[in-house]
């Protein structure tokens, strides 16, 4: 059997804000469906929802989206402005640069080069 993904979903406190916060950073607009389950689209990226849970966010996410960007100090910076902080600063090794950051309500997700 092979499957698709249709979407990622995120856990959250409020549906609607992050997906404001991550169709600013990645594109598409923001759908509410429902005070309990909202989404949006990024072009050329699959549908990432977020359903409202009653429990916070407690411990480091098991899976993180890497981003790729030109310059990942300067997309933290840029980025900070929509309510996401940093995680320590950024790491280069072999690979390249990465940057841990966190969307408002602390799902990391990472800066990366290419």
């Amino acid at each position: 059997m092979r499957a698709r993904v249709q979407e990622i979903v995120f856990d959250c406190a409020d549906p609607a804000a992050l997906a404001r916060f991550w169709a600013a950073l990645l594109g598409g607009v923001p759908v509410h469906r429902s005070p309990d389950w909202s989404y949006v689209e990024p072009p050329r990226f699959v549908r990432i929802a977020f359903q409202k849970v009653p429990e916070g966010k407690v411990v480091k996410n098991r899976v993180h989206l890497d981003l790729e960007v030109a310059d990942p100090v300067a997309a933290a910076e840029e980025v900070r402005a929509l309510g996401a902080r940093r995680s320590g600063g950024p790491v280069t090794d072999e690979q390249g640069t990465f940057q841990v950051m966190h969307d408002p309500e602390g799902n990391e997700f990472c800066f990366v080069t290419p």
